[in-house]
């Protein structure tokens, strides 16, 4: 087994989306080859509505997926389908843009007024960017959820892990996204196929995934499995953390434990022409886009 090391750790940085929704952003609309096949990823959570109500009214998306997994509050969703639902607490929907699909977000508080969620972006292949829009709307109660003997959570909301295999299927990236918790001062290792890019995204309490048996610095108050661990190493909330090559990922839990996503993909390796939630090969099918917004020839009919 290798061990991939981490190539960068960053924090994700505050920015307003939508009609005004106070967001943050972990990477997105820089180098499209940062994290390939994923193109954008944001944290979206806030305790006042007045920072999120005003959501993200009706935009287009094409040659693109877009991945929506609420924890918080809930998300209403419409779609120049006909296409209408309400994402809540634990739900994921995974929408295939495609050729095209005009849709609108609103997001919604629980009984505290909290809202949390993410939105991660996911580039289709030149072959399928032109294929028909599809919806996958997921119940929280329909991702598996494993628990390890040592008090381990992981939920498997795209591919396979532990035996379980999550929900969503037929995704162009081949992707995996998991939802995991560990357990305080615990040290786990997580399997990730050698030819994926991969990344980690903290979202609460802290923890390292450098290599724990190399410290530096002032340690914990105890050693995680037998190894002293630098607390100063312990990255926290709204972390991302980008990993190199290898086949699993290690992380050591600081004492609070941690909670993060580790999503993982096939790299598409093609040209990407971006125009905001447009994103194509190259820069004459983005003026086609643009040309088919102006003229009202956007949605493209069913095949």
């Amino acid at each position: 087994m290798s061990i991939r090391p981490v190539r960068e750790e960053r924090a994700a940085q505050p920015t307003y989306e939508g009609a005004g929704v106070h967001l943050h952003r972990a990477f997105g609309f820089h180098d499209p080859s940062e994290l390939d096949p994923f193109l954008l990823f944001d944290d979206f959570r806030n305790e006042d509505p007045r920072d999120y109500l005003r959501g993200f009214p009706w935009h287009p998306h094409r040659g693109i997926e877009t991945i929506t997994y609420v924890l918080a509050g809930a998300v209403e969703h419409g779609d120049s389908l006909g296409n209408t639902g309400t994402l809540r607490g634990g739900d994921v929907q995974w929408m295939t843009a495609g050729s095209g699909i005009l849709h609108q977000e609103m997001p919604r508080g629980n009984a505290k007024g909290q809202m949390h969620g993410f939105q991660l972006w996911a580039n289709l292949p030149a072959d399928l960017k032109m294929t028909a829009p599809r919806y996958q709307d997921v119940k929280g109660k329909d991702i598996p959820e494993i628990m390890d003997d040592d008090g381990t959570i992981v939920k498997v909301i795209v591919g396979s892990f532990w035996g379980k295999t999550g929900p969503v299927d037929g995704i162009a990236a081949d992707p995996q996204y998991l939802d995991i918790y560990v357990p305080p001062n615990r040290r786990k290792s997580f399997k990730i196929d050698t030819y994926r890019r991969a990344f980690a995204y903290i979202f609460d309490g802290k923890g390292t995934f450098r290599d724990a048996s190399r410290p530096q610095g002032v340690l914990l108050e105890k050693e995680v499995n037998g190894e002293e661990v630098n607390i100063r190493d312990l990255s926290g909330d709204r972390t991302l953390v980008k990993f190199g090559t290898g086949d699993e990922v290690t992380v050591t839990a600081g004492p609070d434990g941690i909670r993060f996503l580790l999503i993982s993909g096939a790299p598409i390796q093609e040209p990407v022409a971006w125009h905001g939630p447009i994103v194509m090969n190259t820069q004459a099918e983005i003026r086609q886009a643009m040309a088919d917004l102006k003229n009202g020839t956007f949605i493209k009919p069913a095949h």
